[in-house]
C-alpha cells in the first residue's frame, strides 16, 4: 500500500462512502491495491500521489475524457475564461452561442438549458416534462443517476427497499409517497413497452431512455417508441450523456433518424469540465418557465468554454471516428487473444464504450485478477474500455501485448482451478447493473 491507498483508508472516516461517485470506488476495481487518487493526469497518462505512472485503458475521467486529460486546446479556452472572469453578476454570452450550437447540430431542437451534470439534466427534462404535460408517471429504460424521480422506481413492493431494478441502489430517504411514479421496460423489449403505456394511459408525462447502450436497437424498437408516444402525447426524453459524441458530433440518435422531443447531453460535451444540457422542442422547453429551475452555477462561464472547444476539436478532427476506430481495435484483440488462450468471451456495447466478460463461475474473480495484473503492468484497466483521442496506436499495442500476457495467466489459473490464489487481496465488490 502506498499514499494512495493510505488516503483512501483515511477518506472513508471523512466520506460517506469514501468517494463522491460509486463508479469511482476502489473496492469496484482492486479493493486495498487500486491507486484510488491522482497527483497528475495527461493524455492518457495517470500519476499516483506515489508517482507511478499508468496508462489509462478503463474510463478515461468515467467517459468524460474522450479527448484526452489536460487537452490543450480545452484547457487553453477555460483559462481565458478564469482569467476574464468564470462568474459575474451578468449572464456569460457564450450561453447563447452554446446553445446554437447545439441546436445546429440537432435541427430538430429549438431551445437549451444548463445544468453541471448528467443526473441533473435529466432531473431536469423530468420536471419540464411534467410541467408541460400536468401528468406525472414517467416511464424509462437504462440508467438515469440519482435523484428521487429515478430511485422512486426502486421502491418496490411488499414494504421491501430492494425492489426490482438496481441492485445495490437503495431508495432509503425517497419518499414512498412517489412509488407508482416511475416504472422500467428493458431495452428492445418492445412488448413490456406497451404494456406500461396500456396499463398507464393518460397519466403518463415523459418517456426517458437510452436510445443505445450495450445493443444496437432492433425491429424498429427505436421508430416504435417514437411513433407511440407521439400518439399518446408523451414527452420522449433521449438520455445521450454516455453514447452522445462517441458516435457522431452530438447525439447518438442522429445516427439512428429518430429524434425526441428533448435529449440530455453531458459527460464528453466538455471533456472534463463540468456541463451538462438539456436540449428540446420550443414549445416543450417554454414549459420551463411554468416551474422554478434555477442554480447560480448553471451559469458558471467555464463549462461553456469548455464544451465549445470541445465540440469544435470534434468537428475539426472527426473525433468520433477515431473513437470507434480505437474500440473496433481493442474489441477485436480482446477476441484474438481470448481464442488463441482458449477463454470463451463476450463482447458488447457501441465501439467506442465495449465491454468484455469471459464466460465462468468465477466472474468477479476473473475480474479482480485481469485489473490487478494489468496494474503491475502498468494500466488502469477493467472489463471494459472507454475510447479517447489521446489512445495512440502505440498505446494501444502495449496495451493488447500485456492483455495477452494477462489472458495467459488467467487461463492458466482457471485450468488449475486456483484462480483466488492469484489475487493477492480481496476480490472486487459487485456494483450496480444497468437495465438494457
Amino acid at each position: 500500500m502506498g499514499k494512495s491507498q493510505d488516503l483512501y483508508v483515511k477518506a472513508k472516516t471523512l466520506i460517506p462512502g469514501g468517494t463522491q461517485l460509486l463508479s469511482k470506488r476502489p473496492e469496484q476495481f482492486l479493493p486495498n491495491l487500486w491507486p484510488s487518487y491522482y497527483s497528475k493526469a495527461k493524455g492518457c497518462d495517470v500519476w499516483d500521489l506515489d508517482g507511478k505512472q499508468y496508462k489509462d485503458f478503463s474510463y478515461m475521467g468515467i467517459g468524460a475524457n474522450v479527448l484526452g486529460y489536460a487537452d490543450e486546446d480545452v484547457n487553453a479556452a477555460v483559462k481565458q475564461a478564469v482569467d476574464d472572469g468564470s462568474m459575474c453578476t451578468l449572464n456569460a454570452p457564450e450561453e447563447v452561442e452554446l446553445a446554437e450550437v447545439l441546436c445546429e447540430l440537432h435541427p430538430w431542437a429549438d431551445m437549451v438549458r444548463y445544468a453541471k451534470s448528467g443526473g441533473e439534466s435529466g432531473a431536469i427534462a423530468i420536471r419540464i416534462a411534467r410541467a408541460y404535460t400536468r401528468k406525472d408517471i414517467v416511464l424509462f429504460c437504462g440508467y438515469h443517476g440519482w435523484h428521487d424521480w429515478y430511485l422512486a422506481s426502486n421502491l418496490g413492493d411488499d414494504n421491501t427497499l430492494e425492489g426490482h431494478l438496481l441492485p445495490g441502489l437503495s431508495p432509503a430517504g425517497v419518499p414512498k409517497n412517489l412509488k407508482g411514479t416511475s416504472f422500467p421496460f428493458a431495452y428492445n423489449d418492445q412488448t413490456a413497452f406497451d404494456q406500461l403505456i396500456e396499463t398507464h394511459r393518460g397519466k403518463i408525462a415523459a418517456v426517458i431512455m437510452e436510445p443505445i447502450r450495450n445493443y444496437e436497437p432492433v425491429n424498429g424498437f427505436l421508430e416504435h417508441i417514437r411513433a407511440v408516444t407521439e400518439q399518446e402525447k408523451i414527452v420522449l426524453v433521449f438520455d445521450e450523456i454516455s453514447a452522445g459524441f462517441r458516435l457522431c458530433c452530438g447525439g447518438s440518435h442522429l445516427v439512428f433518424g429518430v429524434d425526441p422531443d428533448m435529449a440530455l447531453l453531458g459527460k464528453a460535451i466538455s471533456n472534463g469540465y463540468p456541463m451538462a444540457a438539456v436540449i428540446g422542442r420550443g414549445i416543450i422547453m417554454q414549459a420551463a418557465q411554468d416551474t422554478f429551475i434555477s442554480s447560480t452555477y448553471f451559469t458558471d462561464r467555464v463549462g461553456l468554454v469548455a464544451a465549445l472547444a470541445t465540440i469544435r476539436k470534434f468537428k475539426d478532427l472527426e473525433v468520433e471516428k477515431i473513437l470507434i476506430r480505437n474500440g473496433e481495435i481493442i474489441e477485436a484483440g480482446w477476441k484474438q487473444l481470448a481464442e488463441k488462450h482458449g477463454l470463451e468471451i463476450k463482447t458488447m456495447g457501441i465501439k467506442p464504450l465495449v465491454l468484455f466478460s469471459i464466460k465462468s463461475d468465477h466472474e468477479k474473480e476473473i475480474k479482480t485478477l485481469f485489473i490487478q495484473e494489468m496494474l503491475e503492468r502498468g494500466f488502469l484497466s477493467t472489463m471494459g474500455y472507454y475510447a479517447s483521442l489521446e489512445h495512440r496506436s502505440e498505446d494501444i499495442a502495449a496495451y493488447l501485448s500485456a492483455v495477452d500476457d494477462v489472458f495467459a495467466i488467467i487461463a492458466k489459473a482457471l485450468q488449475e482451478g486456483n484462480i483466488k490464489a492469484k489475487i493477492k487481496n480481496e476480490v472486487c465488490h459487485s456494483g450496480f447493473k444497468r437495465l438494457t
